[in-house]
């Protein structure tokens, strides 16, 4: 290491860390949720960061972002109304809203300082935030979903790990209100965590759905700098398939209709750890 460089890391676990060498620090705040750094990177462009983790990078956050949103959203038969819990840096915001038929999202994160950071600092992140098919909530997304009844066609859980805020997002009780606050025909996504570093938080969330809805599915991606770089999605729908039925908006740099196909397509080592 050269000397007056700055590296920041993320241990994502007790023997496994990934660093990018910092070219300056843009925001760094304690929240009343979270402590919240922005920085620019040499490799990986601009990097928000929530209580020592990554999570979001201007340079890969694409892959995430397309793979939570478009096969629930091409797999719908009309998907008009969404929420999305989480999600407050606008990127699953911004996925959603490509699709024309979507009339309405509401968009709810707990953490109002997370949207500030992105309106400051990843323009490319935050610009359908002032959609007006879009309505911002800055409350416990627990909550909302558990008040309300029958109103989305398609709930998006973008959540960050199961641990402080986010704790409630895995949990039986928030998926039988996931359940409740759909529409019939309707679909809900979680973000399911790593299958090599996360097995046990992918199993339950996956079990989670699939002994709450009446059917279920998991499929994987990359996510090159979430930890192990490979991402699972849990699903639970109401009825039919996760296969996609329309075409896909343009402008996406990793979905397609096979990728979407080829990502229900689980490695053996994945489907036995759902056994």
């Amino acid at each position: 290491m050269k000397e007056n460089e700055l590296w920041l890391s993320e241990d994502q676990t007790p023997d496994l860390r990934l660093g990018l060498r910092v070219r300056s620090v843009l925001r760094h705040e304690r929240t009343r949720y979270q402590d919240l750094l922005v920085v620019d990177t040499e490799a990986m462009g601009r990097v928000m960061f929530l209580d020592g983790c990554f999570m979001v990078t201007e340079k890969d956050e694409f892959f995430y972002h397309e793979m939570l949103a478009h096969p629930a959203l091409l797999s719908h038969p009309g998907p008009e109304r969404v929420l999305i819990v989480g999600g407050g840096d606008g990127g699953t915001l911004r996925e959603v809203l490509r699709h024309e038929a979507v009339k309405a999202v509401t968009l709810c994160d707990i953490d109002e300082r997370v949207t500030a950071a992105a309106r400051d600092f990843f323009p490319t992140l935050s610009v359908s935030l002032d959609d007006p098919r879009a309505t911002i909530l800055h409350e416990d997304a627990v909550g909302l979903v558990a008040r309300t009844k029958a109103a989305w066609d398609v709930i998006l859980v973008d959540s960050t790990d199961p641990v402080g805020p986010a704790e409630g997002l895995f949990s039986l009780p928030f998926y039988r209100d996931l359940l409740s606050a759909l529409r019939p025909h309707g679909i809900a996504v979680c973000q399911a965590e790593s299958p090599l570093l996360n097995a046990d938080v992918m199993r339950r969330t996956f079990l989670g759905l699939r002994d709450t809805f009446p059917q279920a599915a998991l499929y994987t991606g990359p996510a090159p700098t979430y930890p192990s770089g490979y991402w699972s999605y849990a699903a639970g729908y109401l009825e039919g398939d996760l296969l996609p039925k329309g075409e896909p908006p343009a402008g996406l740099r990793y979905y397609t209709k096979d990728v979407h196909r080829a990502a229900l397509a689980l490695p053996p080592f994945v489907a036995e750890l759902l056994r």
